[in-house]
């Protein structure tokens, strides 16, 4: 069990409170988030681009100065005491920060080092790491002629070797091809089995929704909600997602089937127009006949099951990739 800074052995390993950032240019990153993360759990961070994620985990790290809260991480005031608060986290960041003079086996072996380990120990860690993270046969190379997902394993493997509480992953699998992709999830389910706490930053809804047990929803600097992958779908009930493509209008489209009977919901995403309409029964030929009344020629319509997207389009009106 995690003791926080307060003395209370409640197995939270992170506590934030109304930690806020407001830029010099006036710019309000994060707004007074408040959060806890338990000790074991992989914690989900999702949102669009500029939602506030890296700012989040850059305070939480250290590596960004809150402009006002405070934040509580593995026991430690990371605003009072950075160095003992880096000593607590692992990081992979969005930018490839390993070492190019150094051998694959170095890079592990070094940070290792840099950590307090001895000679024997970090050498042993790093071996471990190679294999568990599936880089022993390129354990000698140059770490210039790694493809993107032997470097971003590489960068997890480094982020664990000196046994952090907490690994904070910022997109880790952005960029990388649908294979690495699976790989890293694969490696990520390993460590937290072994009780590892990850905080991870992602727009894949796809990979909030398998790795992670608690996901908060952020958009322009706030959490908007925060639940299980299951409980923030339910939120969207039994609601079905509808999305039609009719004329070149599509706020009108949206404007008018809003008035449908059923519909809880409406979003333009790009041309195409998404309804939440509450029920399924001959849910089709309703809304194409709806359409149609209204002047529209319906090209294409589709059903779909609530998904994080869903959720997420449910609370802000927009795109997960907007």
């Amino acid at each position: 069990m995690t003791t926080t800074a307060d003395g209370s052995g409640d197995g939270v390993v992170i506590r934030a409170t109304q930690l806020t950032k407001v830029y010099p240019t006036g710019v309000k990153a994060v707004d007074a988030l408040d959060l806890d993360v338990g000790s074991g759990e992989i914690f989900g961070l999702l949102g669009p681009n500029g939602a506030g994620k890296t700012t989040t985990v850059g305070m939480l790290t250290t590596r960004v100065i809150p402009t006002s809260g405070s934040a509580i991480v593995a026991g430690v005031d990371v605003v009072a005491d950075p160095p003992s608060a880096k000593a607590r986290v692992g990081v992979v960041s969005q930018t490839n920060t390993l070492d190019r003079s150094l051998t694959v086996r170095e890079n592990l072996y070094f940070h290792g080092r840099y950590f307090g380990m001895g000679a024997r120990a970090a050498a042993r860690t790093a071996d471990a790491l190679l294999e568990l993270f599936r880089l022993s046969d390129r354990a000698d190379a140059d770490v210039s002629t790694l493809s993107g997902g032997m470097a971003q394993r590489l960068l997890f493997a480094r982020a664990v070797a000196h046994r952090p509480e907490v690994l904070f992953l910022d997109e880790p699998t952005s960029g990388l091809d649908p294979q690495s992709r699976l790989a890293l999830w694969e490696i990520l389910g390993q460590i937290h089995r072994e009780g590892q706490t990850i905080v991870l930053t992602t727009h894949y809804m796809e990979e909030a929704d398998k790795l992670c047990q608690r996901v908060a929803i952020m958009d322009h600097g706030r959490i908007l909600a925060l639940d299980t992958p299951e409980g923030l779908k339910r939120t969207v009930g039994g609601d079905t997602i509808v999305r039609v493509q009719a004329g070149d209008q599509p706020e009108r489209l949206a404007a008018h089937l809003r008035n449908m009977e059923g519909v809880t919901g409406t979003a333009v995403l790009g041309g195409t127009v998404q309804l939440t309409v509450r029920g399924t029964g001959g849910l089709l030929p309703r809304v194409i006949q709806a359409a149609e009344s209204g002047g529209f020629q319906v090209r294409d319509v589709s059903l779909d099951e609530p998904t994080l997207e869903t959720v997420f389009i449910n609370l802000t009106g927009k795109d997960l990739r907007e």
